[in-house]
């Protein structure tokens, strides 16, 4: 679970978003730091019950830094305001497909799958879906799946079929994906009840099936 002075702090930093407010509030943040890193433990542990292929993985590797990088944005605030853990199933990948949890004020999600891969690695997914559709049918169209998730994600499409791939392919649409992800909405202050990693882990797995075809389609050789 997270704390109520974690989503305070967050709150706070999120209407006072520069370096001077941070600096004055190091001892609040250096807390909620502890907090983060406690409730990142107590998902990853529930988790690495339930998927093996997560064992290697620490609290740190599922981090993310709260300095946003703003080289090439327009947006200069410094801090990020959510509160996020990647758990990812394949460390060797640099966007390798994983579980993922998001916490904010304006949308919280729990989500898994992988986001714009690389083209090399697009190409090998789509491959894989090509050849592959039955076993990509059959875990769409898992009962536990479809309760929690429906479908994957249409937000990011082709209007066009893919080079190199046939229009009238029968997973045609699932070709045009640019990325393959499936998330549910959740209520941010869940996160405060004790039972939090127990219930979100049972949710989160269910996309265990999704990240094992994704792991899959990029580890073989074309």
């Amino acid at each position: 679970m997270m704390t109520n002075e974690a989503l305070l702090f967050i709150a706070d930093l999120k209407a006072n978003n520069n370096t001077e407010w941070m600096h004055a509030n190091k001892k609040r943040y250096e807390c909620y730091k502890k907090d983060y890193h406690n409730f990142i433990l107590s998902i990853l542990t529930e988790m690495k019950v339930l998927d093996k292929s997560l064992e290697p993985l620490e609290a740190k590797n599922c981090t993310f830094r709260i300095n946003r990088d703003i080289r090439f944005s327009k947006d200069k605030t410094p801090y990020k305001t959510h509160i996020s853990v990647w758990l990812s199933t394949n460390k060797n990948i640099k966007n390798a497909p994983g579980y993922y949890l998001h916490l904010d004020d304006t949308e919280s999600f729990l989500a898994g799958g992988i986001y714009c891969p690389e083209p090399t690695e697009l190409k090998k997914i789509r491959t894989e879906i090509a050849y592959f559709y039955e076993d990509v049918q059959e875990l769409l169209l898992n009962k536990e799946f479809r309760q929690e998730f429906h479908n994957l994600s249409q937000n990011d499409i082709l209007k066009r079929p893919p080079k190199d791939f046939e229009a009238n392919h029968p997973a045609i649409e699932l070709l045009k994906l640019k990325s393959f992800t499936a998330s549910q909405k959740i209520n941010k202050n869940d996160c405060l009840d004790k039972n939090f990693a127990k219930n979100i882990s049972v949710k989160l797995i269910k996309l265990k099936p999704l990240n094992e075809f994704l792991n899959r389609a990029l580890q073989t050789e074309e």
